[in-house]
């Protein structure tokens, strides 16, 4: 028997494009032990498997995995997900992962979720002073023991920034979009951002100095795609 995987793009900018694709699995046809194999075959950057909530019920439960690992939390899969379920008619507010609860928002054409900044996987964060500087970086360059974020100001006093993505040690040479990472880097500047990453994704951050960050963006549906 084969799977269906809903795939959309998360972080698109406001025309649609763009974005870091993202598998969305119902759980109940996939067991826990056949789920990083599933995650694997299909070459996503992430993988969320979502137990639909119960009769009444405003609450999901997840889990995502990376090609190479499960994490406990990530980004750009929590807003995919709880967008797709609204558009299958079951919007929740609040999304259960192994990190914890994430509140979910929903405000016109965006979907954000709030988390702790210290749920995201670790990285080492480097500033550059240009954006030709960023774009002139090597992932070969970059130890793979730890995942990387390259960033530089587009526009400071707007809380613009443009940024990049390593993250080899999950199995994810350069990732198009990164939710967990644009939670770090707001925490650790303190402030709200508009991030551009990638080709052109954009992310939209909110602080909170009692350590939580808001993530949002815009998401696309691109089909289904079959898994035998």
């Amino acid at each position: 028997m084969g799977i269906d995987v809903a795939v959309v793009r998360v972080f698109t900018d406001p025309d649609g494009n763009f974005g870091n694709p993202l598998g969305v699995v119902d759980a109940s046809l996939v067991g826990v032990a056949d789920r990083q194999r599933l995650a694997s075959q299909l070459g996503y950057s992430e993988t969320i498997f979502v137990d639909f909530p119960a009769a009444g019920s405003t609450t999901a439960h997840a889990t995502i995995y990376t090609p190479q690992t499960e994490l406990v939390f990530a980004g750009h899969p929590t807003v995919g997900a709880s967008w797709w379920l609204r558009e299958n008619g079951r919007p929740i507010n609040t999304l259960q992962v192994p990190a914890g609860i994430v509140q979910v928002h929903y405000e016109g054409d965006l979907t954000g979720v709030s988390g702790r900044s210290e749920w995201a996987p670790e990285l080492a964060i480097n500033e550059f002073d240009s954006v030709a500087d960023l774009f002139a970086a090597d992932p070969d360059d970059f130890p793979d023991d730890t995942a990387h974020y390259l960033w530089t100001w587009i526009d400071r006093a707007a809380g613009s920034l443009r940024a990049r993505m390593f993250a080899a040690n999950l199995g994810v040479p350069e990732d198009e979009a990164t939710g967990s990472a644009a939670m770090r880097i707001t925490d650790f500047l303190s402030r709200d951002l508009r991030i551009t990453q990638g080709k052109g994704s954009v992310i939209e951050t909110t602080w909170n100095p009692e350590g939580w960050v808001l993530v949002a963006g815009r998401v696309v549906n691109d089909g289904v795609r079959h898994i035998d």
